[in-house]
């Protein structure tokens, strides 16, 4: 009895070791067509991580506006020293500072003409605060596409095994369904991932127009103000 609990052991441990997988033996597992798809996705991760970053340091440093800069504006317009407000503005690295510049530079003109001029400086640096995120947004709806397009491909593939394989086992369907998984979560955390970056991008730029809104008309209030 003893003898042949220990022939059943010697039996039984083969059978339960299994060889570990890496991702990256998955990934293989389930074919080229598997493999490009997530190498895409993978290069829409580090683009969209890229932009993020990017846009986040600068949308930031844009929105860094401090209420003595308005209040010097004010004192050297109150006091006819407009090239000295001119410098300051120059010296500033905002959009805030550029309209206002661009304001003082019009000085003298009609207020209608002043206004216009500001509010075109203002269109221009909107446009670049928005820079690169419709690029984002696009990553954040193309990875999961492309993630069903893996699904999809997979599937196929799963059945095309099925249809010319004469003995179906799970291993003859397991590459197809390893790229259809495989893709299909790549692609959703990807996509994500722009998504929430994306919007939380679209909020500090709102964030940002509404200063450069406040202080232009704080400006433009300004030269409207009589001079004593």
């Amino acid at each position: 009895m003893f003898q042949h609990l220990l022939f059943l052991q010697e039996v039984d441990i083969p059978a339960t070791t299994t060889e570990s997988q890496s991702l990256l033996d998955l990934l293989f597992s389930g074919g080229w067509i598997g493999v490009v798809i997530v190498a895409i996705q993978l290069i829409q991760s580090v683009l969209a991580l890229y932009i993020f970053v990017e846009r986040y340091l600068s949308i930031k440093k844009s929105g860094e506006v401090d209420q003595n800069f308005m209040n010097n504006i004010r004192s050297n317009v109150s006091s006819g020293n407009i090239q000295a407000a001119r410098a300051l503005c120059q010296s500033t690295d905002t959009p805030v500072a550029r309209m206002v510049e661009k304001g003082l530079a019009r000085i003298g003109k009609p207020l209608h003409d002043i206004d216009a001029a500001i509010e075109n400086v203002g269109n221009l640096e909107i446009f670049k605060l928005e820079k690169n995120l419709s690029t984002l947004a696009g990553i954040s709806g193309s990875a999961p596409m492309l993630g069903f397009l893996g699904t999809v491909t997979g599937m196929i593939v799963s059945f095309q095994q099925m249809a010319t394989a004469t003995n179906v086992t799970p291993q003859v369907l397991a590459g197809g369904i390893y790229q259809a998984l495989i893709t299909t979560a790549v692609g959703l955390v990807v996509g994500i991932f722009a998504y929430i970056g994306y919007n939380n991008l679209v909020g500090r730029v709102d964030k940002v127009v509404y200063k450069m809104e406040r202080f232009t008309t704080e400006f433009m209030d300004l030269l409207q103000e009589p001079t004593a």
